[in-house]
């Protein structure tokens, strides 16, 4: 049997850090993971994803992540089902993380409270600022720090590649 998830998005609102009556911490979150295609009126739909971090990474998650952090999570789909305050059964289905990973360095999510991804001020009432898709970065602005978006192509403008047989490792 196999049960593994790999997600990347965008934390919806800053996490939650709990602790059990043990003292035991977990963390919990929800990201906000684009769908690879397109609907019928060409708008790409978003998916909240519901996930939970224990323990040590459930603190350094509630310490370093907040709105609109992007990360990167590992983990498993996990059920679960408990009595409603109304007596319903409730069934919750959730990602229980087993390890998370902050993509995008610090100083570049510490600023992330009013601007997108691409540094425009964020739309009232839209968490998230994609409304601003088709805008994208000047590739040639080279205020990046050093990193590289991985939807630029690195060798974009610079023509063809010359590679002797000589470097080939095969």
């Amino acid at each position: 049997m196999m049960n593994r998830v790999i997600l990347v998005g965008r934390l919806t609102k800053d996490p939650e850090l709990r602790y059990t009556p043990n003292g035991v911490p977990v963390a919990t979150f929800t990201l906000a993971v684009n769908r690879s295609f397109t609907n019928q009126q060409g708008e790409k739909e978003t998916d909240f994803i519901n996930c939970v971090v224990w323990r040590r990474p459930a603190e350094n998650v509630a310490n370093f992540l907040k709105k609109g952090s992007l990360a990167g999570v590992d983990g498993r789909v996990q059920t679960r089902n408990y009595d409603g305050q109304d007596g319903k059964r409730v069934y919750v289905t959730e990602i229980l993380a087993e390890s998370v990973q902050f993509l995008e360095p610090k100083s570049s999510s510490g600023n992330r409270n009013d601007n997108d991804q691409y540094g425009a001020p964020r739309e009232q009432g839209n968490p998230f600022g994609n409304s601003n898709q088709n805008q994208r970065p000047n590739p040639n602005n080279n205020n990046n720090q050093g990193y590289t978006r991985v939807d630029e192509d690195p060798f974009a403008g610079s023509g063809q590649i010359d590679i002797s047989d000589d470097d080939l490792p095969f």
